[in-house]
Order: C-alpha cells, then structure tokens, then sequence
C-alpha cells in the first residue's frame, strides 16, 4: 500500500499547493471563527509536506458564501480553483474536509474529475488522495455522496420541525425592528419609547436625503435597535451601527410606520 507522503511527487511539489477556505455564511464565519483559523493553518501543514512558501497559496474569497450557488461567479474562489486545476497549475488542493468544496455532489464529482486529468492530489484531514488510483477515487466519492446526503436529511429535519410548529401555531420568524411577540405570542408595537423614536428617525432622515447611504450618514455616531432572536439571548434589545443593509429594509420599517399609524388612529 502506497502511504501519503509516497503520493507527493516532485512533479507536485514543483506546482502550486492550493488552500480552499470556505463557510457557508457570514454568521458561521463570525461564530465559527476556530473553523477558518484550522482552514488557514491548512498552509503550515502544506509547508510540512514539501511545498516551497511561494507556491502555496491561500484562497478565501468564498469564506461566508454558501456551497448551493449553482453559478459559480457567486463562488470565485472556487472558480478560480477549478481554473487553476484545469491548466495544471495546481499540484494539491488543501481543504478541512475536501468532500464538501461544493454542496453539489455532482459539482464535487467534475473537480474531481480534473484533478485526475491533471494529477492534482486531493488533501484534507484524513489523508492524501491520488484521483488517478481507483481506490482513492471511490473513496472520494462515496464521502461526498455521504456529505450531501447528510445534508439532505438536516434539512428534511429543519423544515420538518418549521411545519410542526406552524401546525400548532407556534412558527415565529425574526419580526423587523420596531415589532415585538407580546406574552400572547401575537405581533405588537415596541413599547420601548427609544426604539420607537429611533424608527421615526430613520423615516425622517431618508425624507432630507432620499437614500439608504443619506440615512447612514445621519446615524453616523449613533446607535441602532435590534432585538435579539431565538437562543437564550431571545427577546433582549441591542444597540449598534445602523448599516447600508439594514437601512435598505425600508419596505419593512414602512409596513411598521403604517401599522403604527393605526394603531395610534384607532
């Protein structure tokens, strides 16, 4: 049996070693943040087993963007990964966990398909796998079938849990800042007056300055409310930077203003 380190060649020491970062949202990338230090530590590991410091490079272009685009112009770094291998470029791809560079198996199964056109190996934290051995092949494959098919089943889990609870009339969803679940579990206005002065705030600001950035500007140096939503922190007001994003709900503030409106017109 060939070990991993009889894998590497000179011929793939002499080509680019190629560390893939990914997660698949921004919150995992906020939360998760030991996973992507691990995923950068993927080029000391390179350097151990042979690569020269310029050839190896580091791609994290796609750290917050979920595997599920099917355009990969949403995922350039896993565009230009796939580029690279195609031109024989690359000598390895690094990666935690190789099977799950794309939430496709079918998109997994055409990388792979280059590497073994190209002799790239294929390394993550099981081991070192050559594309052109039959064995290292199946394995590959039967581990990124496995991935999505693990996926398949936690999100039959979730949207099976969402419909139960809509069933019993329990489904809540995130409520646009100025909304709050009474004890009663139904919708009502914030009773917090500085939650409520903050949103007539942000109408007035847009109507001086017509846009998202003019309402940014004006809260610059000012904070922002935003409760909390699920875990244990469920229900607790934050403050923080209002945002361009945030700003550019503005169909949702405006629903809250109307509902306001009538609340107070009775």
């Amino acid at each position: 049996m060939v070990s991993a380190q009889q894998k590497i060649a000179s011929s793939h020491l002499e080509r680019l070693a190629v560390v893939y970062l990914r997660q698949s949202s921004p919150r995992q990338v906020r939360e998760n943040f030991r996973s992507t230090e691990r995923q950068y530590a993927l080029a000391e590991e390179a350097a151990r087993l042979g690569w020269e410091a310029e050839r190896i490079v580091v791609v994290d272009g796609d750290l917050g963007i979920s595997g599920r685009f099917s355009d990969t112009q949403a995922r350039k770094g896993y565009a230009q990964l796939v580029a690279r291998v195609c031109l024989g470029e690359v000598g390895a791809i690094f990666g935690l966990e190789v099977s799950r560079l794309a939430r496709s198996n079918a998109e997994t199964q055409r990388l792979l398909e280059f590497c073994a056109l190209t002799d790239t190996l294929v390394i993550d934290t099981d081991g070192v796998y050559d594309l052109k051995d039959f064995n290292d092949r199946l394995l590959l494959g039967l581990k990124s079938q496995m991935s999505e098919a693990e996926l398949h089943m936690i999100t039959s889990r979730l949207q099976g849990a969402k419909r139960a609870a809509a069933e019993r009339g329990e489904l809540r969803f995130p409520l646009p800042v100025g909304y709050v679940h009474d004890d009663d579990g139904l919708t009502v206005i914030d009773p917090d007056e500085e939650v409520r002065a903050a949103i007539a705030d942000v109408f007035q600001a847009f109507a001086q300055t017509g846009s998202a950035y003019g309402v940014v500007g004006v809260f610059k140096g000012r904070r922002f409310p935003k409760r909390a939503y699920g875990g244990a922190w469920a229900g607790e007001l934050r403050w923080g930077e209002l945002t361009h994003p945030r700003a550019l709900g503005a169909d949702r503030f405006v629903a809250g203003a109307l509902h306001a409106q009538l609340e107070r017109t009775g």
